[in-house]
């Protein structure tokens, strides 16, 4: 089903679980003084401890090659290898030197994301400052030099709707703002820190590099009713459209920025930026979980992810994981076909899943074991539509699961476990079902076996 040249792999961020957070010289990020913040995470828990991959990534470099991927995807923690004066912290990089190197002697290809989402909270304004985006490029360049001799895929940044929308208009991820316009000013500079990356990158002599973006798409619960088609348009327009847009087409989509009105910030918008944003990549990166039944509801307030008056989701009775998020394959296959009819296939690019897995009710058997069936199902199915799609056209050349370990999910905490690997409470790892499943799959390009 998967021809051999088929990119397999595994997932992880840095914030999540690396832990070790005064290790080595690393500095605080946003997501450190988030994590202290009373309320913003769930139970009260604090990622700064994350899984311990600071210090077992040698035993999960194994436990990958168990699996027989071809590739990691990982993150670099920006407050780990920058100090707050810009000077390089050669002990945090270290940590990356020690872990390109053992992924490449195992047969695995590291794909680095230089941002996913640990801002230093050194940076004066954070995303709504220009210069940040300044700042990025710098990094970036910095994490080249030490790493791209080896590295060969670097994406830009991951999912730039979460720290934007969630972060400065929803307020649930870091760093906790509830504005709609510095939403708007917080997409703006890191669609323009990857402009100015990418850049930077081509001129330092980057292989590969690219950007990987979210999507949950949105379908009217009423096709017939203009309120419900309106706020579908309007949830696919900050969810997708303002992001991939300007990555594309070079301009922000008319129908957003008038939606937005006031709140849209005209001025951040400078001569030349989407000249620089739209330069072209080379790969597409899209991290998918699932979709959304929307509907227009009198009386509901404007929601604070700046997408539209009145939305509700509504849901449909699919079966749903542990975030409460609905199961939909065939959503999946919708959205790469049409990634890759409007975006990539008209630019000529490759397009990778770069996180797709679910957050199930794992139990634990007393020696340890997960009997994971119902992720196993989850990932099965959603293979199955990345198939479909190849079918239909769509040039999809590689798949990452969500994720390798159990880890810190954001504002959901350590409760919500995604991984193939549990990671128990003294940090040993024990292989779900699901990483034997995945291992049966990789070694025979078909998921149905």
């Amino acid at each position: 089903m998967f021809d051999a040249g088929f990119v397999w792999g595994t997932a992880t961020a840095a914030f999540q679980v690396e832990g070790a957070p005064d290790a080595d010289g690393r500095e605080p990020s946003i997501w450190d003084d988030f994590c202290l913040t009373p309320g913003a995470i769930a139970h009260g828990d604090d990622g700064r401890r994350g899984v311990d991959h600071y210090r077992r990534w040698a035993d999960d470099v194994e436990i990958m090659a168990g699996l027989g991927v071809s590739a990691y995807r990982f993150s670099v923690s920006w407050p780990r290898v920058l100090h707050a004066d810009g000077r390089l912290n050669r002990a945090g990089l270290g940590f990356y030197d020690r872990l390109v190197d053992a992924l490449l002697q195992r047969g695995i290809d590291p794909w680095l994301t230089l941002f996913h989402w640990d801002l230093p909270s050194s940076i004066p304004g954070g995303w709504l400052a220009r210069d940040t985006a300044s700042r990025f490029a710098e990094y970036a360049v910095a994490v080249h030099a030490a790493l791209g001799d080896r590295v060969t895929h670097f994406a830009t940044l991951n999912e730039p709707w979460c720290p934007s929308v969630l972060g400065y208009g929803a307020g649930v991820h870091a760093p906790g703002h509830t504005s709609h316009r510095e939403a708007f000013v917080a997409a703006h500079h890191l669609l323009l820190a990857h402009g100015l990356g990418m850049r930077a990158l081509r001129e330092a002599g980057v292989r590969k590099v690219g950007i990987v973006l979210n999507h949950t798409p949105a379908y009217p619960a009423d096709p017939a009713s203009a309120a419900d088609v309106d706020v579908a348009r309007r949830s696919d327009g900050t969810n997708l459209r303002l992001f991939a847009d300007p990555l594309f087409r070079g301009a922000y989509p008319d129908d957003v920025v008038a939606d937005a009105g006031a709140d849209w910030p005209a001025e951040v918008v400078r001569e030349g930026d989407l000249a620089l944003i739209a330069a072209p990549i080379d790969f597409l990166g899209i991290n998918y979980y699932s979709t959304q039944q929307v509907g227009s509801r009198p009386g509901v307030p404007l929601t604070p992810a700046i997408t539209a008056p009145g939305l509700v989701e509504i849901p449909r009775g699919l079966p749903t994981t542990e975030m409460g998020w609905e199961v939909d394959p065939d959503g999946f296959r919708r959205m790469l076909v049409r990634l890759h009819r409007e975006y990539t296939g008209p630019a000529g690019l490759p397009l990778y899943v770069t996180e797709n897995g679910a957050a199930m009710p794992d139990e634990v058997d007393a020696d340890g074991a997960v009997h994971d069936a119902d992720r196993i199902a989850y990932l099965r199915d959603h293979l199955t539509a990345v198939a479909d799609a190849r079918a239909e056209g769509a040039d999809i050349r590689g798949y990452f699961v969500w994720s390798l370990l159990d880890n810190f999910e954001w504002a959901a905490g350590f409760e919500k476990r995604f991984g193939l690997v549990r990671v128990a409470d003294d940090g040993v790892r024990y292989p779900k079902d699901s990483a034997a499943w995945f291992a049966r799959v990789v070694a025979s390009g078909d998921p149905q076996g």
